[in-house]
């Protein structure tokens, strides 16, 4: 057999493989409606609200009030897309005790967010990645 015929051979197990493999993501059925319990959430929840309060210029930390809208989809790992709503809280960004943040109660300093956003991550690796981001502020 010469090198053409290989070459041949290989691009058709490649392509055969590939096929094989789209038809696998095909059956998975696309975005799931989840649960608004937040317990399967916690880790993608902590992620996106610490992309948020990283990129933000706003003096003041986010927290996470309510999941709205939950969606779920296998692929490589798992895609979450989601609605929540978040507000702005008493602990400045350097505050060392962030975790306990009561949200702000002064009439001026009041701010809430609702945010959709889709994040892929490979939890067994521990790994979180943010695609897509938006939030408009909640009246």
């Amino acid at each position: 057999m010469g090198a053409e015929c290989w070459r041949s051979l290989l691009l058709l197990l490649a392509a055969l493989v590939l096929t094989a493999k789209l038809d696998r993501f095909q059956r998975w059925g696309g975005f799931q409606e989840k649960s608004k319990s937040q317990k399967n959430m916690n880790s993608t929840l902590k992620f996106f609200i610490e992309n948020y309060n990283n990129v933000s210029n706003d003096t003041y930390l986010f927290q996470v009030d309510k999941l709205l809208q939950s969606y779920m989809q296998l692929t490589t790992g798992v895609e979450y897309l989601a609605t929540v709503k978040i507000s702005r809280t008493k602990c400045k960004k350097n505050s060392t005790k962030s975790h306990s943040c009561p949200q702000q109660s002064e009439k001026k300093l009041k701010k809430s967010f609702i945010c959709d956003f889709l994040i892929y991550t490979v939890p067994w690796m521990n790994y979180y990645e943010l695609w897509n981001n938006s939030c408009q502020e909640a009246h």
